[in-house]
């Protein structure tokens, strides 16, 4: 039976390459010397394979990427080192394991899509430092993705009965950095989020409280500019359910990028840590609440896309709606949800169909088949989801933007046949400025062309 040993949050600035840094990674000292410390101790555990995380591959909103190919090779050219290279074998039958278990729960996963020609820098430097030290081991490298942190969690769960099953010893390295904004000078300025971002995460390392990492306010992430947490966030859950032992070997930020180097070693089963197990169940009474709450809009929305997924056809109307539903002709926008992200959003402006059941049922299997930003819904997705229906008003023209109201109108803007709308209500969108340049944008039409306006106001059904 395979085993995690320990695991690693390390950063990734190349400077700290004597090679590249040639003297001027001397002010980040305390990471190279605790990097020298982690490369130690993994040529003691003598690990099989090592997993590496990191922000720098390629990456998906919706499908987290594994690098295929049996060897694996990177250098340092992009930072004028080329002669510091690296080659490793590929763990493919971790990797299948890996896509295998993150599939059960749920998650796309696997080696798909656009692949990476070499490392990248946030697998290079840690294996820089490890392969002083120690080379008798195998690799995967995963990306991170889009998907929300609780998601990348729940798939180094699933990393973790994959290692289970595969009969090696492993360790984890997530390689990250974290806040880019902790001085003027640096490479995104100052943000008073950085140093409160870097604080919270590195105390929640300290205490090993993974709830606490994983609930870190996307917002305060987002201005701090941090990069790692997501890789972090893997590597966390790969120890869901154990008890942990932690120390941070170091933590710095010379150049206005936070550096911390953090070691965590499983330290036996603790159902009190079962992180997946304890959302899961909060999620599914969650959804529960919701879809006993639904009033007929929303369920017969819920009901088109789970019947089209399920038998590939689309389902009648039923015979038990409200009248409104079956004599009254608008245009109806379906949102879908997942996790709290959007998932799906298609709708018709003006009504095409004999009714509004009849648009929410056509709008429903789009939004969830046919949005071309997201991959069409599959069947294991269904019992997360959670719909909104938008039944629209009849649109009136407007002449300023001064007549609109973000929380109470959407808007449409028309240039001959390009038209773009946006919904009214929508979280982040807090001007009518932003409002037009959103739907201007969705309609490829420019700011500086003539276009109407046009307000509408909306009944939204959740």
């Amino acid at each position: 039976m395979g085993e995690i040993l320990k695991a690693y949050m390390v950063p990734h600035p190349p400077i700290i390459v004597p090679e590249i840094g040639k003297g001027q990674e001397e002010p980040a000292r305390s990471t190279i010397d605790a990097y020298e410390r982690v490369a130690r101790q993994i040529k003691e555990l003598a690990p099989e394979t090592i997993i590496i995380t990191t922000p720098h591959g390629t990456a998906y909103s919706d499908y987290i990427h594994i690098m295929p190919g049996k060897r694996l090779k990177g250098s340092f050219r992009n930072f004028n080192a080329p002669e510091v290279r690296f080659e490793f074998e590929n763990d493919l039958k971790l990797i299948e394991k890996i896509t295998e278990k993150a599939l059960e729960c749920g998650i796309e996963a696997g080696t798909l899509g656009a692949a990476d020609k070499e490392l990248d820098h946030g697998s290079l430097v840690p294996l820089y430092y490890i392969t002083k030290y120690y080379t008798d081991f195998s690799i995967v490298r995963i990306s991170i993705s889009g998907l929300t942190l609780l998601q990348h969690y729940i798939f180094g769960s699933c990393i973790q009965k994959a290692v289970a099953s595969h009969d090696k010893k492993t360790v984890f390295v997530a390689s990250g950095d974290l806040s880019h904004r902790l001085k003027d000078d640096g490479p995104y300025g100052f943000a008073e989020e950085g140093p409160v971002f870097d604080n919270l995460l590195v105390e929640a390392v300290k205490a090993g409280d993974f709830k606490k990492l994983i609930e870190i306010d996307e917002k305060l992430c987002y201005s701090a500019g941090e990069c790692g947490l997501r890789s972090f966030a893997m590597l966390a859950g790969a120890l869901n359910g154990y008890s942990v032992r932690t120390s941070v070997l170091s933590y710095e930020g010379p150049f206005g990028v936070g550096y911390m180097v953090a070691e965590i070693e499983p330290d036996g089963k603790d159902l009190s840590r079962d992180l997946v197990s304890f959302y899961e169940a909060r999620q599914k009474s969650e959804i529960e609440a919701t879809r006993k709450a639904e009033d007929p809009y929303v369920s017969l929305a819920r009901a088109s896309l789970e019947h089209y997924v399920k038998k590939g056809r689309v389902m009648d109307i039923p015979d038990y709606l409200p009248e409104e539903m079956l004599s009254r002709k608008a245009g109806v926008f379906v949102s879908i949800y997942k996790h709290g992200r959007l998932r799906g959003c298609i709708g018709t402006i003006s009504p095409v169909t004999e009714n509004i059941a009849r648009e929410i049922i056509q709008n429903a299997i789009s939004s969830g088949t046919r949005d071309p930003r997201f991959n069409p819904v599959k069947e294991y997705e269904l019992k997360d989801l959670v719909y909104s229906v938008d039944v629209l008003g009849e649109p009136e023209r407007i002449e300023s933007i001064d007549q609109l109201d973000v929380k109470r109108y959407g808007v449409i803007v028309s240039s001959g046949y390009r038209r773009g709308l946006l919904l009214p209500d929508i979280e982040g969108v807090d001007t009518p400025r932003q409002q037009v340049e959103i739907a201007l944008a969705k309609a490829g039409i420019s700011k500086d062309e003539d276009y109407m306006m046009e307000r509408f106001e909306v009944v939204r059904h959740k």
